[in-house]
């Protein structure tokens, strides 16, 4: 079967990029929100970038973030992709593409079958899609929820440009997911945790052995 290719996002640790790039996962996701547990300073998110070994893409997650955010975050480290988790319209998705010159993965949360024609929308100006779940009315984050959709929703699903499959996996449950929707990369975050904001190498790799192997995890 064709590789799956892995995101973990969240990281806090240099600790935390060691044992996610021991997997052989393809993207590491630094998040910059200050509302999350997983949210980090630019100064710290540096450390991790530079840490990072070749070959471990450098995402950047932000929400609603403006020029100077942005800015900032990239004349700080090297990165590899820019993540786009709010309500970021399809013009700002291609200002933000153009204006950095880096690729941009948009997230488009799904609840109902209503949701997909903005992944479409969406497909025509970004680079990636993250299709995630969507959250709660009120929920305090965009994202690392903890919370799964109906896969059946984007089960076969085919768009314009490549996209990830976010939203209440675990390592119990990822190869499931990829089986059901033909996912060919997943995002993980809270749920390779031990508490909010703090990632567990174990279930990092066991998520990683369940996805690449598509198959269930032996947790130990």
């Amino acid at each position: 079967m064709p590789d799956i290719r892995v995101k973990i996002c969240g990281l806090k640790t240099e600790a935390d990029v060691a044992a996610v790039a021991a997997t052989g996962a393809a993207y590491m996701g630094l998040v910059f929100f200050a509302k999350s547990p997983r949210h980090l300073s630019i100064e710290q998110a540096r450390r991790l970038a530079l840490v990072a070994p070749v070959g471990l893409a450098k995402v950047a997650l932000t929400v609603n973030a403006d020029d100077a955010t942005l800015d900032a975050i990239t004349e700080a480290m090297p990165l590899d992709m820019l993540q786009l988790h709010g309500h970021e319209s399809p013009d700002r998705v291609a200002e933000v593409r153009a204006r950095y010159g880096l690729p941009v993965m948009k997230a488009v949360g799904v609840a109902d079958e209503g949701d997909l024609a903005a992944v479409f929308d969406y497909s025509l100006v970004a680079d990636q899609i993250l299709v995630d779940a969507k959250p709660p009315k009120n929920a305090a984050l965009p994202g690392g929820n903890g919370l799964s959709f109906d896969w059946r929703l984007v089960a076969q699903r085919r768009w314009l440009r490549p996209w990830m499959l976010a939203g209440g996996l675990t390592p119990e449950n990822v190869a499931e997911a990829i089986r059901l929707t033909n996912a060919r990369q997943v995002d993980v975050s809270s749920g390779v945790e031990s508490a909010p904001g703090v990632k567990d190498a174990g279930r990092i790799a066991a998520f990683v052995k369940a996805a690449m192997m598509d198959g269930p995890p032996i947790l130990r």
